[in-house]
């Protein structure tokens, strides 16, 4: 797996460029699931080329044979510049990327599979299949008023754990909550009670991996839960698992590996 910062130019657009390389024997399958941030994902592999939405649950990627892929975490106000319009109907879903982006779709797609096809590895092929989305990209600049407060209001609630309500967001931001209601939907999808409950599954199945000692009511109580029950509840129902097996299956991996390590 290889991570790129975005170029500074488009900073506004991009969180990071990712770009797996996988290589598994035959009849074998590696089932990626993740716990996806509140931002549309650009994806282009040998493949497929898409557009997704934002994922409320689990996002699941299957890999089998040799691949590769190249993708962009795009901040949470690029969403909608890409789609033209309101991120709504985007929601759990993905298109290919020529319905959002017409010809500039197919060509982004010809040239990411055109820098990757031969040398998947080599950081030169990174390189150009990069250049090639940030050529892309690029028209969207500069960012609207409207996309700055959006990436402003998904930057408070990932780095402030104390904002546990909407009404708080609001008055952050200095929006009423309906107005707030109607950026987040336009914008992301989403609601801003969604953002909150992501940011705070997000740094549970942290603290879960990390086997940090805390009990799940010590756990519940530090990421701003009433009690022990809702937090078991909010977990089980995205991941599809309770957070003491969630804790459990990352303890054994650890064990395998220290083995396998020996």
């Amino acid at each position: 797996m290889h991570r790129y910062p975005a170029p500074e130019a488009l900073a506004g657009l991009v969180r990071w460029f990712w770009v797996p390389v996988w290589s598994l024997p035959p009849g074998q399958r590696s089932v990626q699931r993740v716990l996806q941030h509140p931002v549309s994902l650009l994806v282009v592999t040998a493949g497929y080329a898409r557009f997704y939405g934002v994922s409320t649950g689990l996002s699941e990627t299957v890999l089998e044979g040799d691949g590769w892929a190249v993708g962009v975490l795009c901040t949470p106000a690029t969403g909608a510049l890409v789609a033209g319009g309101s991120m709504a109907g985007f929601t759990d879903r993905h298109v290919d990327v020529t319905e959002v982006l017409g010809p500039a779709g197919a060509g982004l797609t010809e040239r990411v599979r055109a820098a990757m096809r031969d040398a998947p590895l080599d950081v030169r092929s990174h390189a150009g299949a990069l250049a090639a989305f940030e050529e892309v990209l690029r028209p969207l600049l500069p960012l609207d008023a409207e996309g700055e407060l959006v990436n402003r209001l998904v930057a408070l609630v990932e780095e402030r754990p104390d904002l546990v309500r909407t009404a708080q967001l609001a008055a952050e931001t200095g929006l009423s909550e309906r107005a707030l209601q109607r950026l987040v939907s336009r914008r992301l999808g989403l609601t801003p009670k969604w953002l909150i409950q992501r940011r705070r599954l997000h740094e549970a199945a942290a603290r879960l991996r990390a086997d940090t000692g805390s009990t799940l009511a010590e756990t519940a109580a530090l990421l701003g839960y009433a009690d022990q029950a809702h937090f078991v509840r909010d977990f089980s129902r995205v991941t599809g698992t309770t957070p003491g097996r969630f804790a459990g299956e990352h303890r054994a991996a650890r064990r395998a590996a220290e083995e396998r390590s020996r």
